[in-house]
């Protein structure tokens, strides 16, 4: 009897070890309730992400009948009035090579940076009735931002190169490697602001009001409307070089790189742009370290505030 039994004790006494090693296992996996890992938690949750983007951009049309065709059109009836106008009117088609090409494709960034740094910013306080009631990385919200106005500014990218290869535009490796990375800086930089601002915005809500400050001055902060060149002639050296250093100036300069300056036989690239861009990427990135810093210290009141 006693044999017999011995090898049922010593089973019984494995599978209990084996109970115990997942159950520490289990242990293991779990975590805080509300504890994140900030950025990486967010796309960890990737498809929560893409849920947030794809309601926003439904409700965007929704009820129209047109849908996206017209995010196809504003940009092509933008490029009619600059081209009559500010072009023909004013002159600048004279002065500036494919002037209205040259101004869609600096305002096309410009309107990416101003509607994701915008919509960042409001984007907590937009959804407080859902940061509330559940739990889910709070950054979510002002990266779903910035990815909804990319979605946007897609068909406006998309006009502009439609247009720049009807008048003879021929795309190089450069030329997309500028557009790329003009893109990337906009993104980097709107995610940091908003994530920034966003999160001040949630007990003081005058942050708002700042930042319709700062968009109303990014246009003409950065060659938009002008040329370079101008900037050049009337300051110091010393300015020019800090109105390089300007991550949306180094993004517009980018972007006309890689469309409009292949069209312009006069034209001319800002001096060291693939230096400046490089150094407009880097003050993005240390943008968005910032905005996450200050997010994190200060989302511990964001239910109570809002």
């Amino acid at each position: 009897m006693i044999a017999l039994g011995a090898p049922e004790t010593v089973g019984a006494s494995e599978g209990g070890i084996a109970v115990q090693q997942a159950r520490t296992a289990d242990d293991q996996r779990m975590t805080t309730p509300g504890a994140n890992r900030g950025l990486l938690e967010v796309f960890r949750q990737r498809h929560l992400l893409s849920l947030i983007v794809r309601k926003e951009v439904q409700i965007r049309y929704r009820g129209s009948i047109f849908g996206w065709l017209w995010s196809y059109v504003k940009p092509l009836v933008q490029f009619v009035v600059f081209f009559v106008a500010i072009g023909v009117f004013l002159g600048l088609n004279d002065r500036v090579d494919f002037f209205p090409i040259y101004l869609l494709s600096g305002i096309t960034v410009v309107t990416f940076f101003n509607e994701a740094f915008s919509n960042g910013t409001r984007s907590l306080v937009d959804n407080a009735a859902l940061i509330k009631k559940i739990y889910l990385p709070r950054e979510m919200f002002p990266i779903a931002s910035m990815m909804i106005a990319a979605v946007n500014t897609v068909p406006q990218i998309i006009v502009v190169i439609a247009i720049s290869l009807f008048f003879g535009w021929a795309p190089s490796f450069a030329s997309l490697g500028a557009i790329l990375l003009a893109l990337v800086i906009i993104a980097v930089l709107a995610s940091g602001l908003g994530l920034f601002f966003g999160s001040i915005n949630v007990t003081f809500r005058d942050a708002q009001s700042f930042v319709e400050i700062i968009v109303m001055v990014a246009i003409w902060a950065s060659p938009v409307m002008y040329e370079w060149t101008q900037v050049a002639r009337v300051v110091p050296e010393w300015l020019f070089v800090l109105y390089r250093l300007n991550p949306i100036t180094a993004a517009v300069e980018l972007f006309h790189y890689g469309v409009w300056f292949p069209l312009g036989p006069d034209a001319s690239p800002i001096p060291d742009i693939w230096l400046y861009g490089l150094i407009a990427l880097v003050t993005s990135l240390i943008a968005l370290v910032i905005g996450q810093l200050v997010f994190r210290r200060l989302e511990g009141r964001f239910a109570q505030d809002l």
